[in-house]
């Protein structure tokens, strides 16, 4: 993936989604045995089943299986009916996380000319 005349924030690749026909249809289904859970185990609630240690469990039961519907249907709808972006990002360097300077980004070279070394005590901003 090439970033060369691209700008930062740019929209390098937009794909449409594909709004399958069969994933509508298995995130309604999913959805409807969602609500039956929901309602059953509000039901529970209210009627004490979390009284018991049977109950309990079922009662947790129930809301593990409600999760991993919900989870089902969020990936089904991200997969099939959002778009596929990718937006050009600024790439960093690592030297520039640790506050180095791009000229110092290679080290300093030992026995560099002395009056390089002198100019650059005298005057902080020469350049090599």
């Amino acid at each position: 993936m090439s970033t060369s005349g691209s700008t930062y924030g740019d929209i390098h690749r937009y794909e449409p989604a594909r709004e399958s026909t069969a994933a509508a249809i298995g995130i309604v289904l999913l959805t409807v045995i969602e609500v039956v859970f929901v309602f059953m185990f509000a039901y529970g609630l209210v009627s004490g089943w979390a009284l018991t240690d049977i109950g309990n469990m079922f009662l947790g039961g129930i809301l593990t299986v409600i999760f991993v519907d919900l989870a089902f249907v969020l990936a089904l709808y991200r997969k099939e009916f959002l778009p596929d972006v990718v937006i050009v990002k600024k790439r960093r360097r690592k030297w520039e996380d640790l506050y180095v300077r791009e000229e110092d980004a290679d080290g300093e070279t030992i026995g560099g000319g002395m009056g390089d070394a002198i100019k650059r005590a005298v005057y902080p901003y020469y350049k090599r």
